[in-house]
């Protein structure tokens, strides 16, 4: 691509055309439709340009099985500008993840496991001989550039007979560090309503909107009064849809309660990216175009919202002066089925396509 060159006649999610004028890396102009002037231009004509998606939870070490896949493949491929890693590693492996990022194009931050082995095995905090505090400190000392929080996954196929025992300790680790707890909830024990309480304002909730037995609505589809607590201390709610953590019942339950949408996120690796039901960013964002958020707040959750989580505003923003990571993509009339966690199937009539990205001044396609 030319030193200079500009995205021509593109749509902000407000409906209004603009051409974006990108030079050495950087934005270097956002001007009128059909006013912008460099030695390449692009027309973009019925493409809308967001900043560049942010996926808060993602599983990009590829040599852990099953929860691993190549860092650019869903990433950059998939109209996706940075991801967070969401504890794939402990301080065993973080060393050669911080490794492979520096191959990528892909933007990479992580959550550190607290289980030193991390991913190696499902259930990485059945063990607490591989809970040391040491090498997590070690850790996040040596990798502050990337590592953005702690993850401890408190369910009952993780922790086995330790109960709230690692989020104890994890929220010890988070005191230690100054870093926020990302919480991955699922099957009791221990019950929602013992591990909700312990998480702090800015830690977050991933897979809020599951549908097995032990999450955060009750029988009749209303928030838990833990929720609700959480919500107003602060604590950040993400959907980590993967395999077996998004229900589009619940997630119409909590629209239907005005839960806040705070950061939509993929829990994406190899296997639900290929098979299925997570397949990209694009169609995870789909799904909340179906369930009637406007597009304004569908798009503000994988950009605004988690470049602000992140504390990296940069990353949220169309502005001059800022490295250029933005997002190309579509909104096509097109009648599709989506597919939830459950296996339960809705019929949208609308579906965003990624087309290409931005990546620290490259433009890359879909």
């Amino acid at each position: 691509m030319k030193k200079r060159f500009v995205l021509r006649n593109v749509k902000r999610v407000s409906g209004e055309a603009i051409d974006i004028v990108i030079e050495e890396g950087s934005i270097a102009g956002v001007t009128n439709a059909g006013s912008g002037q460099g030695e390449h231009v692009i027309d973009y004509s019925g493409v809308y340009v967001s900043s560049g998606w942010i996926d808060l939870h993602v599983h990009a070490f590829p040599e852990f099985d099953p929860y691993g896949d190549e860092i650019d493949e869903i990433g950059v491929k998939l109209g996706v500008t940075t991801i967070v890693d969401a504890g794939s590693c402990g301080a065993d492996r973080m060393a050669d993840l911080v490794t492979s990022k520096e191959r990528a194009k892909t933007n990479l931050f992580a959550f550190l496991n607290i289980s030193r082995i991390g991913l190696q095995r499902v259930d990485e905090l059945s063990n607490l001989d591989w809970i040391n505090k040491e090498k997590v400190i070690q850790a996040v000392n040596e990798y502050k550039e990337t590592i953005v929080g702690l993850k401890a996954r408190i369910s009952k196929s993780v922790v086995c007979d330790n109960g709230l025992e690692p989020l104890r300790i994890a929220r010890e680790f988070s005191s230690e560090t100054s870093l926020p707890l990302m919480v991955h909830i699922g099957s009791a024990p221990p019950s929602i309503e013992e591990v909700v309480p312990l998480l702090e304002k800015g830690d977050v909730i991933t897979h809020y909107l599951n549908g097995k037995e032990n999450n955060l609505f009750d029988d009749e589809g209303k928030p838990l009064q833990v929720l609700i607590d959480a919500i107003e201390r602060g604590v950040h709610l993400d959907v980590g849809h993967g395999n077996a953590s998004f229900s589009f019942k619940v997630a119409e339950a909590a629209k239907r309660n005005h839960i806040g949408l705070n950061t939509i996120s993929t829990d994406i690796y190899r296997k639900n990216r290929l098979n299925g039901p997570v397949y990209s960013m694009a169609n995870v964002l789909s799904k909340f175009l179906h369930l009637g958020y406007s597009l304004e707040e569908v798009i503000a959750a994988v950009t605004t919202h988690a470049a602000n989580w992140l504390d990296k505003p940069e990353l949220g923003r169309i502005k001059v002066g800022d490295m250029a990571n933005l997002t190309l993509f579509t909104v096509q009339d097109d009648p599709n089925t989506l597919i939830d966690s459950e296996g339960d199937k809705r019929v949208a009539e609308r579906r965003i396509e990624a087309k290409g990205v931005i990546v620290n001044g490259e433009l890359i396609e879909c």
